[in-house]
């Protein structure tokens, strides 16, 4: 049985590819293409005469392939299913990483999951507290109840809106320019950094218009997500590009930094660096740069 390191509540999460659980042959070597974690699908993508099969498949998959250092993730069954709780004992059993909670839409449902998942966890002789959790919101009530989603437990590490059920619930469709997501991708996002958590955007389904999908990762950026659910390998190198610093500003964050510690210890507290004015506000966010160059592999110093 492989075993896998004790998971990271916070870690580079860039990409998160969904795959179908059920499918041997394309889960196997999910790991080569290179995503910072891995969806395995017990929900949509299995059919519903299919769950037993599928979490067989997930079962095996967790055991026996060694996913390097993939995160590997779970998307449970909803918990108006029949299927949710055997989907958590499997997931346990297995040792996935995460499970992601479908169609969340209160602290509750988070407490009822991590409930059962501590209960497998007793059950299967697995550490109490390793198993983290993410929840997707879904619906305009998972949207409103979104803080207290994500702060409902120490085991949830992010939270995801899910584009194709939230429009249906809103009655809209996909629009370009993402407005039609605008207000709930904004409010989901305050909540998420408010209890201190990541946060991560729905899939684009359209491979055929790559125009669009460069537009909506770049306007993820821009709003502040961590990273962006795919599903397709081929979407993953773009993201990944997008949501890594830059040269230019890595060789800022680390020029305010190490200004900030020289001033700090001649008890300056408001200083310049390249013509602009920095003070201790700056730091925070030059560090986070630093610390997310070093994830992606871009940087090797030590001011982080």
């Amino acid at each position: 049985m492989i075993k896998r390191p004790k998971p990271e509540r916070f870690r580079l999460r860039r990409t998160m590819m969904f795959m179908n659980a059920q499918k041997p042959g394309l889960i196997k070597d999910a790991y080569i293409y290179g995503c910072d974690s891995i969806m395995l699908d017990l929900e949509d993508a299995v059919a519903e005469n299919q769950k037993d099969a599928a979490r067989f498949s997930l079962y095996h998959a967790l055991t026996t392939i060694d996913y390097g250092n993939t995160e590997v993730i779970v998307r449970i069954n909803g918990l108006d299913t029949p299927h949710w709780q055997e989907d958590i004992r499997v997931c346990v059993a297995g040792g996935a990483d995460g499970i992601r909670i479908a169609k969340c839409e209160s602290a509750q449902d988070v407490l009822t999951v991590e409930a059962a998942v501590e209960a497998a966890e007793k059950e299967f002789g697995v550490e109490v507290g390793r198993t983290l959790l993410m929840a997707a919101l879904e619906s305009p009530k998972g949207i409103l109840n979104a803080y207290e989603i994500c702060a409902a437990s120490d085991r949830m590490f992010g939270v995801a809106i899910s584009g194709g059920d939230f429009r249906k619930c809103m009655q809209t469709t996909f629009q370009p320019d993402g407005v039609d997501m605008l207000a709930a991708r904004g409010q989901m996002l305050i909540a998420a950094r408010a209890a201190g958590i990541q946060c991560f955007d729905t899939v684009f389904t359209n491979l055929d218009d790559e125009e669009g999908f460069r537009a909506e990762v770049l306007q993820n950026k821009a709003m502040g997500f961590d990273g962006k659910s795919l599903i397709n390998p081929k979407q993953i190198r773009f993201v990944h590009e997008v949501f890594a610093p830059t040269e230019k500003e890595i060789r800022q964050a680390e020029k305010i930094v190490r200004a900030f510690e020289e001033q700090s210890k001649a008890g300056v507290g408001v200083f310049t660096v390249d013509g602009k004015m920095i003070d201790v506000a700056f730091i925070p966010g030059a560090r986070r740069t630093l610390r997310l160059a070093k994830a992606c592999g871009m940087y090797e110093g030590d001011l982080v």
